[in-house]
């Protein structure tokens, strides 16, 4: 290679890096500003946040070894998480760090609690199906899943969020939960009971229910 060649290489190199550098500060400043706007309490920043933070923390959590569904439930965590100790966070480097350090504390945390899981013991169930129906439950159990996931689609945005996040927890906090989506606390009970009255006749009225149901 002659050296005008190499030079030429070298100055294309070094533009290749400035541009990315000069992307990543545009993305650090365009999330400090959607930080400082959300902890002033302006949701719609928060959900960018969200949006832009999310795919990250997915790559993080499903590094750890989780299924999809597990992955789902501890990125859903960490964000709920991070409501609490918002206005703590000072910067957009401190922000991405904490919700890394979160994610994959979170997802240990699920891996663990499945490691956990004793397994079932066949001699204690003697009259217990053979295996080939048991495959089929699974088989069943997949679809029902996926049509639930089609049945929340149909349903408001503020719905979906709601059971999501309380979804995520087995004894969610009312006060996070409410803080988190900017609702009254006392709002979030009567809310969840209509969001699930809603999500019901959706799923009766799919005619692949029936067929799915015992």
């Amino acid at each position: 290679m002659r050296a005008s060649d190499a030079g030429v290489v070298l100055d294309a190199q070094e533009d290749i890096g400035a541009g990315v550098d000069a992307g990543r500060q545009a993305r650090a400043e365009r999330i400090g500003v959607l930080l400082l706007r959300a902890q002033a309490g302006e949701r719609e920043c928060l959900r960018e946040i969200v949006a832009e933070l999310t795919p990250q923390l997915w790559n993080v959590v499903r590094g750890q070894g989780l299924s999809q569904y597990d992955a789902e439930d501890a990125v859903q965590s960490v964000w709920l998480s991070l409501v609490s100790c918002l206005a703590a966070i000072r910067s957009p480097n401190a922000l991405i760090a904490w919700l890394v350090k979160a994610a994959r504390r979170e997802a240990r945390r699920v891996r663990e609690r499945g490691e956990r899981t004793p397994p079932v013991d066949s001699e204690q169930f003697p009259e217990r199906a053979d295996p080939g129906a048991s495959a089929e439950e699974q088989v069943l159990a997949e679809e029902r899943r996926r049509m639930m996931r089609d049945a929340l689609k149909q349903l408001p945005e503020p719905c979906v969020q709601l059971l999501r996040v309380l979804a995520a927890s087995d004894r969610p906090d009312y006060e996070v939960v409410a803080r988190a989506l900017g609702m009254p606390r006392g709002a979030i009970g009567p809310t969840r009971g209509r969001c699930l009255n809603k999500l019901r006749t959706v799923i009766i009225t799919d005619p692949r229910w029936s067929s799915l149901c015992p």
